[in-house]
């Protein structure tokens, strides 16, 4: 669950320590009191969209802290662990969260540094924020697959996977094919082309690394008369000249005197022996390499001529040996291709065909686990929202496919269309009425009535997606009266499986809460900033009496509240 939530400079908000508890807790406040910013911070800290705009003014930035705490067992260990950050699992999970004036961001989980993207694939396992644009993509239908899809997912995921596997190869060899056929007649005429090409190259015999050897060779033969000149002049001095002789002379004054003043003078007797037989080395080496210089100007001109050609080859075809052979290589493919394209067409048309029918076969398999999945999930929301005061409702989950007669699949004598998620079209239909026929919730339910449906899909889907905090942002919104109260309940019963959080401005939703908190504006000075407060019973009171009957808290609201507060206990205990 969340334990704590730290936020720093973040908008109007400038400091606030918020202590967290299990259950059922909601936010209240007056609109613009900042209660949204709570909101705001906690999706910064699992991976959500920061910019500039959010740092308090006259500030450097934003800082946000969150902590939670998590059963050993919980999937999210093994996601932080395969992103290489080091943590316990009886430790407490901690994330940071910067976002500075100039728009970057940082973030550390448990003080390890990660990317924004790594934020998130932990964040989706720690957080579910439900607001307002989530009412909407019920109404896109091609959101509706997705809820299917993750409602059941112990049957459909290993199916899909399949699916998907093949779908991409098939696109891959449909692309494929295609690329071939469009292409054919330019194809046609670079024939030629590659062909002189790959006699080019292959007539050169290339040698990786043959030009480094031959630029060295040529610098050997075009200095050769400058080489043997210093280098006979070098082995004269030593050998012919008094070097070498001089050295042997000074050694033997020094062995005739040694043995006055061993202590000192052997070590130096001893060194220059060495450097006499070093230097007597290095003057038979230099003579052996003064008779291996070579003057052959007919090889210096066969190796400028070879060099001239890699070069040619090197301006046409790449910048070194080996980037010539790849270029090789791959026109030899290309070439290769081309001459066998009716041969290789004929392959691709046939691997397509095989996976058509594989992909008819999934897609068919996929379409019955999911109308399996459809019946229960329908099942299950109707039950739910007989909880939210919609005993009438009727739910269903339209699957049809769409016909597609130049693109589609075969199945049953027709052609379907077909995508990345098979070949089914979702659409969730309601019928809020009885006698009424079941239509798409875009053109039947109202705002009220998509409030009530997204909040059973959640308390459906916090069953198995293990996502420890749920937040609801104004999920009450467009309801009142016993409606108001239905999904007060929906969530305190909700919160017994997770953490439910909850912004509202409904009295009725806030007395059923384990935990309240009041957002509220202070302006000191010539400055505003938000204040969160856990409120005690009594000042629990007075808000829902403020939310009862305004700016004004009568008695006969606090009494109302008071009632609320006892009702809802004892709904609680029940």
């Amino acid at each position: 669950m969340l334990a704590a939530l730290s936020i720093r400079n973040l908008a109007v908000v400038e400091s606030a320590q918020i202590m967290f508890d299990r259950g059922f807790q909601v936010l209240t406040g007056e609109t613009g009191a900042g209660k949204s910013i709570i909101i705001d911070a906690l999706s910064l800290a699992i991976g959500g969209r920061g910019s500039a705009e959010l740092v308090r003014h006259g500030c450097d930035k934003a800082e946000i802290e969150a902590c939670f705490e998590m059963e050993e067992d919980h999937p999210v260990w093994q996601v932080i662990e395969q992103l290489g950050i080091a943590a316990e699992k009886d430790e407490q999970l901690l994330i940071r969260r910067e976002v500075s004036v100039s728009g970057k961001s940082t973030s550390r989980i448990n003080g390890q540094m990660v990317n924004l993207t790594m934020l998130r694939e932990v964040g989706e396992w720690l957080v579910n924020i439900h607001g307002q644009h989530e009412h909407q993509s019920l109404l896109k239908v091609d959101h509706h697959i997705k809820w299917l899809d993750l409602y059941g997912e112990a049957e459909i995921f290993a199916i899909k996977q399949d699916y998907t596997r093949t779908y991409e190869e098939f696109t891959a060899v449909r692309k494929q094919l295609a690329e071939l056929n469009e292409t054919s007649m330019q194809a046609l005429q670079m024939q030629d082309l590659y062909r002189f090409q790959i006699e080019e190259i292959a007539a050169a015999k290339l040698i990786i690394g043959e030009d480094e050897c031959l630029a060295e060779e040529k610098r050997k033969l075009a200095n050769a008369e400058k080489l043997f000149q210093n280098v006979a002049e070098s082995y004269e001095l030593l050998s012919g000249g008094r070097g070498l002789d001089s050295l042997r002379k000074a050694q033997q004054r020094l062995q005739d005197i040694g043995a006055f003043d061993s202590k000192a003078l052997q070590p130096l007797i001893q060194q220059m022996e060495e450097a006499y037989y070093q230097l007597e080395d290095v003057s038979f080496q230099l003579r052996d390499y003064k008779d291996g210089i070579e003057f052959n100007p007919e090889r210096l001109e066969q190796i400028e001529r070879r060099l001239d050609e890699l070069s040619m080859l090197r301006r046409k075809y790449g910048n070194g040996t080996l980037e010539i052979l790849d270029y090789l290589q791959r026109i030899t493919m290309e070439l290769e291709t081309i001459e066998n394209k009716d041969e290789l067409v004929s392959k691709l048309e046939q691997r397509m065909k095989e996976l058509a029918g594989d992909l008819a076969r999934l897609a068919e398999k996929l379409s019955t686990a999911r109308k399996q999945a459809s019946v229960q999930l329908a099942t299950e929301i109707e039950n739910e929202l007989r909880d939210l005061q919609m005993e009438k409702t009727k739910f269903q989950v339209s699957i049809d496919r769409l016909a597609d007669g130049e693109h589609g699949l075969e199945s049953d004598g027709a052609k379907w269309k077909f995508g990345r998620d098979g070949w089914d079209q979702v659409e969730f239909l309601i019928s809020a009425n009885p006698g009424e026929p079941l239509r798409s919730l875009s053109k039947t339910a109202s705002g009220g009535e998509l409030s009530r449906i997204m909040l059973a899909l959640k308390a459906i889907f916090a069953k198995v997606d293990r996502i420890p905090s749920l937040v609801f942002d104004e999920v009450d919104t467009g309801v009142s009266g016993r409606a108001a109260e239905a999904i007060a309940n929906k969530l305190a019963v909700l919160s017994r499986s997770c953490q439910v959080f909850s912004i509202t401005h409904l009295p009725q939703v806030a007395s059923m809460a384990d935990t309240h908190f009041c957002i509220g504006k202070v302006v000191e000075g010539d400055r505003t900033r938000t204040q969160v407060e856990k409120l005690s019973d009594k000042r629990r009171s007075e808000e829902l009496a403020r939310m009862l009957g305004g700016a004004e808290v009568t008695e006969t609201a606090l009494s109302h509240a008071q009632q609320l507060l006892t009702m809802a206990t004892a709904r609680k205990s029940n």
